[in-house]
């Protein structure tokens, strides 16, 4: 059997749990095309900062290529991890960025692909926060009729990963 040479690294928020039924679905995608997945386990870790270091240390290197996906907190703490990790792939939903309390306020996407997921009735982290990243980054920005959790949008969000995925496997 060939030795898996892709992963998925999935970044919680913080009232959230690693294997959350969103992360369940977009890890069933992510394994039909190929990629081993990991969900990090950041309960009980309020600092983003704390989480960044974790990310930081856990096995990533051993792929040839690495996506991480990140909702909310975790979006954040995917994106600034990614100067360290250098993805291919960023995929983040209602990411907190512009938020107080976050060290890095805008931090740089490093990977080849960027995009990011929104609710338009996001109640935690406001859409114009996305928006402004994904202008100022140059990012693909999908907005949906969700809120802050995009559990009403399950089944579009994992196609959107899906044709996300499909862009990084063909290259």
């Amino acid at each position: 059997m060939k030795p898996i040479s892709r992963a998925i690294y999935f970044n919680h928020g913080s009232d959230s749990t690693p294997w959350g039924e969103k992360i369940q679905r977009l890890a069933e995608v992510g394994r039909e095309k190929g990629f081993a997945v990991e969900s990090i386990n950041y309960m009980g870790i309020n600092s983003p900062d704390e989480r960044v270091n974790i990310l930081l240390n856990s096995p990533y290197g051993q792929f040839q290529q690495l996506i991480l996906v990140g909702s909310s907190t975790g979006g954040y703490v995917a994106t600034v991890a990614s100067k360290t990790l250098r993805p291919q792939g960023l995929f983040l939903l209602a990411p907190a960025f512009y938020m107080d309390g976050f060290q890095i306020q805008d931090p740089q996407p490093y990977a080849k692909y960027t995009t990011l997921v929104h609710g338009w009735q996001d109640e935690v982290i406001p859409v114009e926060n996305s928006i402004k990243f994904a202008q100022k980054h140059n990012a693909q920005l999908y907005i949906l009729q969700d809120s802050h959790r995009l559990i009403k949008q399950t089944e579009l969000l994992t196609s959107l990963f899906s044709i996300f995925l499909d862009q990084i496997v063909t290259e």
